[in-house]
């Protein structure tokens, strides 16, 4: 039977140290949405292991203390062998460094680690992050529809595990997988999302100097509702030239769906927007802004930018889609329109241009409900308290 590991607060007794694997599709995306969480377990006592393809990150976890083992995820798949490879390599991985928890974070390491744990004799506790469903849960598309079907019964097979946490940011998520599933009440946990540092996401007043500043900030792909940010632009800037929609973050290469850096340029040329591009100063660009858009209609979870910009107290506008209707409370911190409509999103934004008060009145709600709800210590300590009782469950 193995000892628990100290978690200070959460344990008294002090004993042999857990060993925790993540296992996360790329280096980037485990820092900016996972970090904090890593940082917790170790200073909790916990010898942390991060799975995962890297770009420019390895040495600076390294730096920080973890162990570090390269897989060769492939975002947008490798061919039904070099799947199989991954998948091999990650169960190899589990042996070797013979993890008390794996968690897996994201739609391929949670189905491949699934299916890796499903081959092992022990039974391993298992926390799978559903970080969104992507668009197979939510386009109408024959192609969608049958990959639906597929991953299914993907979903079926790795959430099977007998020692799991299945970690929802969404309820609409939940209910799909439920039903898709089987799922318990045992099995399954709602976290609103990763996140964010209140300390570094701050409150500051709105800047009154006559423009109003609407900012949309994520990976630049269509379903990200780009297009639709365009559209409200051109159609805000009839009636209010003097507003600005300022575009941030970068093509996404890898992805079949990103815009081009092309279509960018050609916005910028025509006046439409300004773009500025990957930037690491997100606190700062938000408490420059009026108001935060994020016209997403992809499989969100709960969009960690929508998270930072209620905690910056900016009014959102956002969509019904999934993830980002849990973002905002309707009405009271920001505005939710029908997605692929950039007519409701340029209303929308109208709306608030014309409305100080109401927009500045949001933005001090959209502030409390991030200090309620999306305190990156809450975040964390639900994290650990998960750990814990899947392996007293596992002990006992």
């Amino acid at each position: 039977m193995k000892s628990l590991v100290y978690l200070g607060e959460y344990n008294n007794a002090r004993v042999s140290k857990v060993k925790l694997l993540f296992v996360v599709n790329v280096d980037w995306f485990f820092i900016s949405h996972r970090l904090p969480i890593a940082l917790k377990a170790q200073q909790q006592g916990f010898k942390v292991t991060i799975a995962c393809r890297f770009t420019s990150h390895k040495a600076e976890l390294k730096n920080m203390g973890f162990e570090v083992i390269e897989l060769p995820f492939n975002r947008s798949g490798g061919g039904f062998f070099a799947e199989l490879k991954t998948i091999k390599l990650l169960k190899d991985t589990i042996v070797k460094v013979k993890p008390d928890v794996v968690h897996a974070v994201t739609i391929k390491p949670v189905l491949y680690a699934g299916l890796a744990l499903k081959m092992m004799k022990k039974k391993i506790p298992f926390v799978a992050a559903i970080s969104g469903l992507g668009y197979v849960f939510t386009a109408n598309t024959l192609r969608a529809k049958v990959t639906k079907i597929i991953a299914s019964l993907f979903y079926k097979v790795s959430l099977s595990h007998p020692l799991k946490t299945v970690i929802f940011q969404n309820s609409s998520d939940e209910a799909i997988l439920t039903e898709v599933t089987g799922l318990t009440v045992q099995d399954k946990t709602l976290i609103k999302g990763s996140g964010a540092d209140l300390s570094v996401y701050n409150f500051t007043p709105e800047i009154e100097d006559g423009h109003i500043s609407v900012v949309m900030a994520c990976r630049l792909l269509k379903e990200k509702g780009v297009y639709e940010f365009v559209n409200a632009s051109k159609l805000v800037k009839d009636k209010y030239p003097n507003s600005k929609f300022v575009l941030v973050g970068s093509p996404d290469i890898e992805n079949p769906n990103t815009v081009k850096q092309s279509e960018i340029d050609s916005w910028v040329a025509d006046g439409i927007i300004e773009y500025l591009g990957q930037r690491n100063d997100i606190p700062d660009i938000f408490s420059s802004s009026n108001i935060v858009c994020l016209p997403s209609y992809y499989g969100e979870g709960v969009p960690k930018v929508l998270i930072e910009a209620a905690a910056c107290g900016r009014a959102i506008v956002t969509t019904t889609n999934p993830g980002c209707r849990d973002a905002i409370i309707d009405n009271q911190t920001g505005l939710a329109v029908p997605p692929r409509n950039a007519d409701s999103l340029a209303k929308a934004i109208i709306k608030l241009i014309e409305n100080p008060n109401q927009r500045r009145a949001m933005g001090t709600a959209a502030r409390d409900f991030a200090v309620e709800q999306f305190d990156v210590k809450q975040v964390v300590n639900k994290h650990i308290k998960i750990y814990q009782d899947l392996i007293e469950r596992a002990a006992n």
